[in-house]
């Protein structure tokens, strides 16, 4: 294979682009650049060149050809020739290593957006740099030699807003492709489950004004990222009421959020373990653990309440730490459950706690019979550990300081009665017999 005298053909910056044609008409030409060039170098680098030198056609017969480009392509498009040449680039800067990104896939030269992909990874990131990566094109941002920055650029926004509720407000001007690299986290501490799907309707209604578009970008793009078995059933009525979804799929998320909610708990770890569902039904670092509750309303208002702690959420409680529920409630009434490590007041030492809390602060006044148990080995079922009635007048809360009658060391012990699994499950019962 030859060298041979390269023409290049640049179009103003009204022109068309050449779309890695070679062959492309113009009518408007700015200005024309003559390079030497080896062709042998260029077809080892480049399946493009590989193909236009040897592919027959005229142009491989000729000492010269004719490249057409946007004016707004030279700079970024002599670099690619440079380092396809010496395998560097005299650059640094994010917004011409882009350009020369773009232009190493117009002309299939990976080696040479591998390398753009690892220099702009080694760049600050801002919450603009990784919005640009990822609004690649889809050719661009698939590609292998790329994937690292797309996904540094996920893992960016994902950092960033991983307290949602703090930023909000800024993150409701993020555009599509960055909300999906948020929400796809399994790190964000949000309240629950709740908060991100109000979040998502949030967003979209400020987006997407067009009720028919906000329901194709909600449907398509945004409800696959929202777990909703990890949602309250107070939410997931409100779901299948949203007037922004699509009735048949809210339907079918619904059902299938209440079906994992009822079912045993070992097939929950294992569809929360499986990688082709885990993002679907793994937990996020909710602020408020998530409860399954049970309603009952005769012959008196009940309802029950199940809470599962890992026994690595319980070592974090010590020396002093408490984890809060989710609310739940019982006829009209807020209430939630908080497990604490607590000094016990009469023989010194640590142990674990169980409380019972309202919500609502005020005047309200609800007399509750309540009765807390935990599934203990080797038999599984659940054994009464504390019960009694207390009346709330809101605010308040009511509880056992040591619910297992031991020392922490023993409660955290790998062969304690108390963890099945390495879970701890636990169970509240309310029943209001008074008016």
């Amino acid at each position: 294979m030859h060298s041979f005298y390269w023409i290049l053909s640049l179009l103003g910056e009204d022109g068309e682009s050449s779309d890695s044609s070679w062959s492309m008409e113009c009518t408007q030409i700015l200005n024309v650049k003559s390079i030497y060039i080896s062709s042998a170098i260029l077809a080892a680098k480049s399946p493009f060149f590989y193909k236009l030198f040897s592919n027959g056609m005229k142009e491989s017969d000729q000492r010269h050809a004719t490249l057409r480009i946007t004016a707004s392509e030279e700079n970024a498009l002599m670099e690619l020739l440079s380092f396809m040449y010496s395998g560097k680039l005299t650059t640094n800067q994010p917004t011409l290593l882009l350009d020369i990104l773009m232009i190493a896939d117009k002309f299939e030269v990976v080696s040479c957006m591998r390398h753009c992909s690892q220099l702009l990874r080694s760049l600050p990131m801002t919450t603009e740099s990784a919005l640009l990566y990822l609004d690649l094109p889809s050719s661009i941002s698939m590609a292998t030699a790329v994937q690292p920055l797309t996904d540094t650029a996920k893992e960016f926004l994902a950092n960033k807003y991983k307290d949602l509720t703090k930023f909000q407000d800024e993150a409701m001007t993020i555009p599509l492709a960055g909300i999906e690299a948020i929400l796809w986290s399994n790190d964000l501490q949000v309240a629950s489950e709740d908060a991100i799907y109000d979040f998502v309707i949030k967003w979209a209604r400020a987006q997407y004004p067009k009720l028919e578009e906000r329901r194709e970008i909600l449907g398509t793009r945004l409800l696959p990222l929202v777990r909703f078995c990890h949602m309250t059933c107070r939410k997931l009525r409100k779901v299948l009421a949203c007037s922004d979804l699509d009735h048949e799929q809210a339907t079918k998320c619904v059902t299938e959020a209440l079906l994992y909610k009822a079912d045993a708990p070992h097939r929950q770890r294992a569809l929360a373990a499986d990688v082709t569902t885990c993002r679907k039904y793994a937990e996020r670092a909710y602020k408020y653990r998530p409860l399954k509750v049970v309603e009952f309303d005769r012959p008196y208002p009940q309802c029950i309440a199940y809470l599962d702690l890992k026994r690595e959420e319980c070592s974090r409680l010590f020396p002093s730490g408490r984890i809060y529920s989710q609310a739940f409630h019982l006829a009209g009434q807020g209430f939630f459950l908080s497990a604490h490590c607590n000094m016990d007041q009469q023989s010194a030492f640590h142990c674990f706690g169980l409380f019972l809390g309202m919500q609502e602060k005020g005047s309200t006044s609800v007399t509750v019979d309540y009765e807390f148990a935990a599934r203990t080995r080797p038999s599984g079922e659940f054994v009464s550990k504390y019960k009694g009635y207390y009346t709330f007048t809101g605010g308040k809360a009511v509880g056992y300081r040591n619910l297992f009658a031991i020392p922490w060391p023993s409660f955290m012990a790998d062969d304690s009665l108390f963890f099945i699994d390495g879970v701890l499950h636990l169970r509240a019962e309310l029943t209001i017999k008074q008016p």
